[in-house]
């Protein structure tokens, strides 16, 4: 009656009506329905239970098993009314009275627990050695499960109590370490750590310690800054020692209760600790100040009393460190915060906060540390020179930050973690979408159609070299072009573009333009890596000479010599030219170079230009090289061809040139 075998049996028909179920078959359950195939088996199976004392089993009748205890009194079940329980051919007449019948029967007259009986609870039958098994349930039409043998079910469960086990046994460790984390006991307590980590699993580890810690810092009181930063820098030290999924897994954690707690309207300290703990990520180089720029950016989007108080905590903390790594991002951030508060001034009751806000932001700004009230730097400068210590030297440096966005952070179960090397995605491919965001960031506004057709006559074919150049032809001056181009979101070999299409255009003009000098200027000023790409592609200009018109080549010229007065590129960057191999344009463009960088610098700089490279051994051969020039390529015939009073300043700069070049060469000493 449990099993359904009424309704199983009354659709089948003729010789269908003896096939088993596969399921039966399997477990070697098959005599059981031999059994019950008729009255009389059935009949004859609840005789048998009076019977349970005879010496032996009757002829037809299954031996029972070895070792397997005697049925007793539960053998009652099938006594009760065995004619109904087993004739197929009553129908719909018969199921009925079945499930009358189960409903209003005792557990004296049935083997079959009732359903209000607790689940799980079985009343086992002992039949000639047949074991029944009643599973209770509210319902006679149950959905398919896997049946699990009983072996294989105890193996399971033994395993997740060993599991279990495990886990609380290294929940304990972990947690004693924590316990006892101090400034003086850091380095044996990531020692200890880091060989957890060796020992474990790396997801159990990052999933107990990101618990533990966030219990111990993120209560509704606010934590000690000392505590605070004791716990972040141990976990930088694993981020940097045992690898980057240790500390995305904790900046994900942190960054998502952040973001649950501030759409919570939340009244304890939580929200700053959070913060704390995500500045203090940023301050030992796990995360970049992109995500510190993403929250701030949200908070003053919101600009309410508690997001004007965390955006105070955040300056406090990490305003100064910004304003280094980019001060670009952090004026825009200003000019936003002070938009803001122009327009919600009136809405907001605490104005002395909102000044407050202000004054601490023009003083990041202004870098004035003074007006910054218990702005103390030294507590973060000192554990930063412990984690130098105590990071291996292979995993050091800032090629281990975490470039994050908080987007990218928050919908990470969605689209996947990038920033971990191995991290596996099973989702939607999402390149479609990555290059309609491209085109969207490098589409630049409305750009009339003769600036276009002239970027189609300068052969720029690719939408990056379109758009670089539009914003060169189209900027106020370089500082407009300067924001405008880092504005386009460029990465990486993208960034390479600018470079080169500031020189083409600058080598195309008919006249020289120092508008293209100063931009690049403003470009080697501000990462060295446009410095580098500068000199790469200057180099390549100069080994091509001999194909570049006389006014390109006058234009490389005034800007290579701008460039080395502005100290943007040094003078090695000369090295390229072989001396030995000396052909007419070459000499000509060093002549043309050498002459303006000596006679319209000052003294004083063209001494510190020249002695930038007087100390490098490598450079050995440039110095000789240049002085000989200097004195024979560059001193010949000059009476002849220029003025006597701009001859004598040249053979003077000259000689000043030659001295720096020898100012700090090794002497030998006898």
């Amino acid at each position: 009656r449990r099993l359904g075998l009424g309704k199983r049996r009354k659709k089948q028909e003729g010789a269908a009506a003896e096939k088993l179920p596969q399921s039966f078959l399997r477990d070697g359950l098959g005599y059981v329905l031999g059994a019950l195939g008729s009255r009389a088996g059935l009949s004859r199976l609840c005789e048998s239970s009076d019977e349970e004392e005879a010496p032996g089993p009757r002829e037809g009748q299954p031996r029972p098993r070895e070792g397997q205890p005697g049925p007793e009194e539960d053998d009652e079940g099938p006594e009760e009314d065995p004619e109904d329980a087993s004739d197929p051919s009553e129908g719909d007449d018969v199921e009925g009275q079945w499930e009358s019948e189960s409903s209003s029967s005792s557990p004296e007259d049935c083997g079959v627990p009732e359903a209000s009986e607790p689940p799980g609870e079985e009343e086992v039958g002992f039949s000639f050695g047949i074991l029944f098994c009643c599973f209770p349930g509210k319902s006679h039409n149950h959905s398919a499960t896997k049946y699990v043998p009983p072996q294989v079910r105890k193996a399971q469960e033994t395993l997740d109590d060993k599991k279990r086990e495990e886990l609380g046994r290294l929940k304990k460790m972990v947690n004693g370490l924590i316990n006892r984390l101090s400034e003086p006991n850091l380095s044996s307590i990531s020692g200890q750590m880091e060989e957890l980590y060796m020992a474990n699993s790396r997801k159990d580890m990052n999933e107990t310690l990101t618990d533990i810690l966030m219990n111990a810092c993120v209560t509704a009181v606010a934590m000690p800054a000392r505590l605070m930063m004791e716990h972040v820098l141990l976990v930088s030290i694993l981020h940097h020692n045992v690898g980057i999924e240790v500390g995305a897994h904790f900046l994900e954690a942190v960054v998502k209760k952040f973001d649950e707690l501030c759409k919570s309207d939340a009244e304890g300290k939580e929200c700053e600790n959070l913060l704390a703990l995500i500045a203090h990520l940023y301050n030992f180089h796990v995360v970049h100040s992109l995500l510190i720029f993403d929250i701030l950016k949200k908070l003053v989007s919101t600009f309410t009393e508690k997001e004007i108080e965390l955006i105070l905590f955040l300056l406090k903390n990490v305003g100064f460190s910004l304003r280094k790594d980019d001060a670009l991002a952090l004026k825009e951030l200003i000019t936003e915060a002070q938009r803001k508060a122009n327009t919600a001034e009136k809405k907001l009751q605490d104005q002395a906060r909102v000044r407050f806000m202000l004054e601490t932001m023009l003083a990041l700004r202004n870098n004035d540390m003074r007006k910054i009230p218990g702005y103390d730097p030294e507590p973060v400068e000192k554990l930063r020179k412990l984690q130098r210590t105590l990071v291996h030297s292979s995993g050091s440096g800032k090629e281990t930050q975490l470039r994050v966005s908080l987007e990218s952070l928050l919908s990470a179960d969605q689209v996947g973690r990038w920033w971990i090397v191995g991290s596996s995605w099973s989702g939607a491919p999402m390149i479609s979408d990555t290059n309609s965001k491209t085109q969207e960031k490098l589409h630049i506004g409305k750009v009339s159609s003769n600036i276009m057709e002239l970027a189609r006559k300068q052969r720029m074919n690719t939408d990056i070299r379109r758009s670089i150049f539009c914003v060169l032809m189209t900027s106020e001056d370089f500082l407009d072009a300067f924001e405008k181009l880092l504005k386009l979101g460029l990465k990486d070999q993208q960034e390479r573009e600018i470079v080169h299409v500031i020189l083409y255009c600058c080598l195309q003009e008919k006249t020289y333009n120092a508008f293209y000098a100063f931009l690049a200027n403003k470009f080697c000023e501000y990462e060295r890596r446009f410095q580098v790409t500068f000199q790469f592609s200057i180099w390549d200009k100069i080994r091509d000479l001999e194909n570049l018109s006389a006014a390109a080549i006058s234009n490389l010229v005034s800007l290579l010599a701008h460039l080395l007065r502005a100290k943007s590129l040094p003078l090695s960057v000369l090295k390229v030219i072989e001396f030995s191999e000396l052909d007419k344009p070459k000499v000509r463009f060093l002549r043309q170079v050498l002459t303006m960088l000596l006679i319209k610098t000052d003294a004083e700089e063209l001494s510190d230009i020249f002695v930038r490279i007087s100390d490098n051994p490598k450079l050995g051969m440039l110095r000789e090289s240049l002085k000989l020039f200097l004195t024979h390529f560059l001193l010949k015939n000059v009476q002849a061809q220029k003025s006597a009073e701009e001859a004598s300043l040249l053979k003077e700069r000259v000689e000043l040139a030659t001295k720096a070049l020898q100012a700090k060469e090794p002497k030998l000493k006898l």
